[in-house]
Protein backbone atom coordinates (compact mmCIF):
# COMPACT_ATOMS: atom_id res chain seq x y z
CA UNK A 1 0.00 0.00 0.00
CA UNK A 2 1.40 3.10 -1.28
CA UNK A 3 1.00 6.51 0.10
CA UNK A 4 -1.44 7.23 -2.23
CA UNK A 5 -3.67 4.44 -1.14
CA UNK A 6 -3.10 4.91 2.54
CA UNK A 7 -4.60 8.48 2.41
CA UNK A 8 -7.35 7.20 0.54
CA UNK A 9 -8.31 5.11 3.23
CA UNK A 10 -7.53 7.46 5.88
CA UNK A 11 -9.79 10.20 4.64
CA UNK A 12 -12.78 7.25 3.44
CA UNK A 13 -12.35 6.23 7.27
CA UNK A 14 -12.15 10.07 9.18
CA UNK A 15 -15.23 10.49 7.06
CA UNK A 16 -17.24 7.32 8.55
CA UNK A 17 -15.81 7.46 12.05
CA UNK A 18 -17.08 11.80 12.21
CA UNK A 19 -20.20 10.65 11.16
CA UNK A 20 -19.99 7.95 13.72
CA UNK A 21 -19.33 10.12 16.70
CA UNK A 22 -21.50 13.04 15.36
CA UNK A 23 -24.66 11.98 17.68
CA UNK A 24 -22.85 11.48 20.71
CA UNK A 25 -23.42 13.69 23.53
CA UNK A 26 -25.42 15.71 21.82
CA UNK A 27 -28.37 17.85 23.16
CA UNK A 28 -30.61 19.87 21.55
CA UNK A 29 -31.55 23.41 22.84
CA UNK A 30 -34.86 22.48 23.55
CA UNK A 31 -33.62 20.13 26.22
CA UNK A 32 -31.66 22.97 27.82
CA UNK A 33 -34.67 25.09 27.85
CA UNK A 34 -32.45 28.15 25.85
CA UNK A 35 -33.75 28.22 22.31
CA UNK A 36 -32.06 30.73 20.06
CA UNK A 37 -34.43 32.95 18.49
CA UNK A 38 -34.06 31.82 14.61
CA UNK A 39 -33.14 28.79 14.67
CA UNK A 40 -34.42 25.38 14.89
CA UNK A 41 -35.11 23.96 18.94
CA UNK A 42 -33.77 20.47 18.04
CA UNK A 43 -29.84 22.41 16.49
CA UNK A 44 -27.55 21.24 18.94
CA UNK A 45 -26.97 23.51 22.00
CA UNK A 46 -23.14 22.76 21.80
CA UNK A 47 -22.44 20.34 19.09
CA UNK A 48 -18.48 19.79 20.11
CA UNK A 49 -16.99 19.38 16.78
CA UNK A 50 -13.20 20.35 17.43
CA UNK A 51 -13.31 17.38 19.99
CA UNK A 52 -15.19 15.18 17.85
CA UNK A 53 -12.83 15.74 15.00
CA UNK A 54 -9.97 14.91 17.27
CA UNK A 55 -12.03 11.55 17.76
CA UNK A 56 -12.62 10.82 13.91
CA UNK A 57 -9.19 11.68 13.23
CA UNK A 58 -7.85 8.77 16.04
CA UNK A 59 -10.42 6.46 14.84
CA UNK A 60 -9.63 6.94 11.52
CA UNK A 61 -5.85 6.54 12.52
CA UNK A 62 -6.99 3.14 13.67
CA UNK A 63 -8.67 1.74 10.91
CA UNK A 64 -5.81 2.73 8.30
CA UNK A 65 -3.53 1.23 10.79
CA UNK A 66 -5.49 -2.36 10.94
CA UNK A 67 -6.12 -2.21 7.33
CA UNK A 68 -2.10 -1.83 6.28
CA UNK A 69 -1.51 -4.80 8.49
CA UNK A 70 -4.64 -6.82 6.48
CA UNK A 71 -3.28 -5.02 2.78
CA UNK A 72 0.75 -5.40 3.58
CA UNK A 73 1.14 -8.93 3.95
CA UNK A 74 -0.97 -9.59 0.99
CA UNK A 75 0.76 -7.66 -1.22
CA UNK A 76 3.81 -9.27 -0.22
CA UNK A 77 2.66 -12.69 -0.53
CA UNK A 78 0.83 -11.97 -3.94
CA UNK A 79 4.02 -10.19 -5.50
CA UNK A 80 1.81 -7.31 -6.33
Amino acid sequence: MGPVGAFVIFAISWWMCLFVVLPIGVRGQFEDGDIIEGTEEGAPANPMLAKKALWATIGAAICTAIAALIVVPMLRYYGA
